[in-house]
């Protein structure tokens, strides 16, 4: 394998595992059952870039960009309804 194709793999397993990386703040904020410290301003600003960034990789029928920015877009909308829901400590939905 040549430097292309391995930088190529690495880099590929790396932005699905960033992407992946939001579910982690969800798994804490669900854990603590509150998500007061996370910045939903932050979430959202992702998220856009996220799908912006989807968008351009179907664009340009990169499978590369469309599986890693996927993954991303779906943990960050995990992150995002998580800490909705455990908005300043408290469930917003009954259960």
């Amino acid at each position: 394998m040549d430097v292309t194709a391995t930088l190529s793999v690495l880099a590929g397993t790396l932005g699905i595992l960033m992407g992946a990386s939001l579910l982690l703040q969800a798994l804490r904020a669900h854990k603590r059952r509150s998500s007061a410290d996370i910045s939903m301003p932050f979430l959202a600003l992702l998220w856009i870039g996220g799908a912006a960034w989807l968008a351009y990789g179907i664009a340009l029928g990169n499978a590369a960009m469309i599986v890693a920015n996927t993954v991303g877009v779906l943990a960050c909308t995990t992150a995002i309804a998580v800490s909705h829901y455990w908005r300043d400590g408290e469930a917003l939905l009954d259960d």
